[in-house]
Order: structure tokens, then sequence, then C-alpha cells
């Protein structure tokens, strides 16, 4: 499921029957292929601005796709090192990075994703970096308690005997074992991105148009729900389909 969704994300500029941006006021809200009055060019129909439904899909997985793994990167980037830290050093150390994440958690996180984009715009970049700057503290949770675990097993002690200083220590002996269930974590945390740039995009404040984002054609299709049903049953089986896939990915490696 996962690698249907990332092949056609990949090759959707070549994969897309029209260009996912190009609008046809002749074929607004064609309906999909096996109902009357279809256009076999527009194989799932045509949006209320006459644009195709498959191409727009296409091209969201792309943008869906590249937001939740950037997310995740930035999340991982900035969650990482400060659960190190944390987990190793302790004391005030630890006593900083763990207020500070527990401040973040006191604001829901939409609620505090909202109010940033309102304030710093709301670019596929941009989304990318206010998600992952909000996901970044499951992971310095995780890797600090790891960390809190593997400073005191014997091998690290025996680096320490033989010289090793405490940067690599951590990078090369303590970081290595630790990231097993960040890996996990971050499996599963793609698929909570897609959601939640989803729902900014549903609110309208996430991936603005011209740019394909399922979100976007969810909250559109929700006007025309009434006369042309696929407009937002499509974008909503798109993200249902990448997220239960995400997950199941997620949950097979787990068990690995």
């Amino acid at each position: 499921m996962t690698l249907t969704v990332l092949v056609v994300a990949v090759c959707a500029p070549l994969l897309s029957p029209h260009p996912h941006d190009d609008q046809d006021l002749m074929a607004s809200l064609l309906p999909p292929f096996w109902l009357p009055g279809a256009d076999p060019t527009y194989p799932l129909g045509a949006d209320f601005q006459g644009r195709d439904l498959l191409s727009r899909l296409m091209h969201g997985a792309r943008t869906s796709l590249l937001i939740g793994t950037s997310a995740v990167i930035v999340a991982g980037i900035l969650g990482i090192p400060l659960g190190l830290l944390a987990g190793y050093f302790g004391g005030w150390v630890d006593e900083v990075i763990m207020r500070l994440a527990d401040a973040q958690l006191a604001f829901p996180p939409v609620v505090l994703a909202i109010g940033i984009l309102s304030v710093a715009g709301s670019s596929v970049t941009t989304i990318a970096l206010v998600l992952g700057t909000i996901g970044w503290v499951q992971y310095a949770r995780v890797i600090r308690g790891q960390t809190l675990s593997l400073r005191e097993r014997e091998f690290v002690t025996a680096a320490r005997v033989c010289g090793a200083g405490d940067g690599r220590v951590l990078a090369r002996h303590i970081l290595p074992n630790a990231l097993g269930p960040i890996l996990v974590i971050a499996s599963v945390n793609v698929s909570g991105m897609i959601l939640a740039e989803a729902s900014l995009s549903f609110l309208g404040i996430g991936v603005r148009p011209p740019t394909a984002a399922w979100g976007t054609m969810l909250s559109e299709g929700r006007d025309v729900f009434g006369v042309a049903w696929w407009n937002a049953v499509f974008p909503g089986l798109a993200i249902v389909w990448t997220v239960f896939g995400i997950n199941l990915l997620g949950d097979a490696w787990q068990r690995r």
C-alpha cells in the first residue's frame, strides 16, 4: 500500500493525465468514468474549476509525503540530540530540556501550529518546519529514556576507560543502540504528520492553491458534496489509504 503511494508520488508528472493546475470550466464537476455524463479523459472526474481529480490526487501524494517525511526528519534532528544530552548528562541539563518539553506539551499541537502558521505563512517548507518543531518532544523523551539505560552499560564504561570522550561515547556507542525505537516511532509519525497537514489544509491554513494537497481538496469538495460527492470522497480515501498503509508498515517494522 505504502509502496503504491510512493511510486505514484514520485512518478506523478509522468502518470497524471493532465497538469494538476490546468483549469477547464467546461469540465467543471465532471463525474467519474462509470457515471453518466463522464469524460474518459477525466477518469475520476473534475473539481469545480475543471481540474482533473486524478492528476491532483497524484500530485497531492507528493505534497503529503514530502511534508510528512520532512517534518519527521526535522523532529528527529531537534529531538534526538536534546534527548541524548538530557539522558547522558542529567542534572540541570536534563531539567532544562525536559521543562522545555513540558512547556510545549501544555499547548495543543494543532492550536500551536495554527498560531505559528498564521504569522509565518503556509508554504510547504514552512508547514514541514512547524510540524517538525512541534513534534520533537516525543523523540527527545524516548531517546532520553534509552540513554539513561545505556549510559551505565558495560560497553559504555569500557569506552570511557579507553579514553573516549563524551562526544564519541554518545555518537559511537549510545546513539546507534538507542535508535531502534526511534525508527519505529518515525515510521508511524509520518502518518500523523500527513494527517496534521491535511487537517491544516482543510481548515484553510495549510497548503494553498494551486499546489495540490489532499486536505485542500477535501475542503473544496465539502462545498459541492451535494452535487459532486467524488470531490470529497476520493481525497478522503487517499488519506485513509496512505495513513493505514504507513501504520501497517510501522507495525511490521516494530514486530521485526
